[in-house]
């Protein structure tokens, strides 16, 4: 989420509160399309790891997208949207996770190998 300019991202743990997932995630964004594009990006990124969503409702609309991973259920809202079904507030028992600071770009790319140089004989 945090690669596409989500705000105020949040991660609950509610697994102890309900059966339906263990964590949920919950992001705001701007516009329709950054909400669309936010969604597309968690669900392109998970699936290449092999994890496939159980379901995703709202890419019609873009105002409220939600990706239903089983143990996990993300949900992106545009941020008017958000005020408005205040989920945090329906969960306020849950736990919030922390989220670890974000690691600059230049420290996340991978490392380039150094070229093979030919043996002279």
């Amino acid at each position: 989420m945090l690669d596409k300019k989500a705000v105020d991202v949040q991660i609950l743990h509610v697994g102890p509160l309900t059966s339906v997932a263990e964590y949920l995630v919950i992001g705001s964004a701007e516009s329709d399309r950054q909400t669309r594009a936010i969604a597309d990006h968690i669900d392109g990124t998970l699936s290449s790891m092999g994890e496939r969503p159980i379901s995703i409702e709202g890419t019609a609309s873009g105002q409220w997208v939600l990706l239903d991973f089983g143990d996990v259920v993300a949900h992106i809202f545009r941020q008017d949207a958000r005020s408005h079904y205040a989920l945090e507030r329906l969960w306020s028992d849950a736990k919030q996770v922390p989220i670890p600071p974000e690691t600059p770009a230049q420290e996340t790319a991978p490392k380039r190998r150094s070229p093979i140089q030919k043996r002279l004989p």
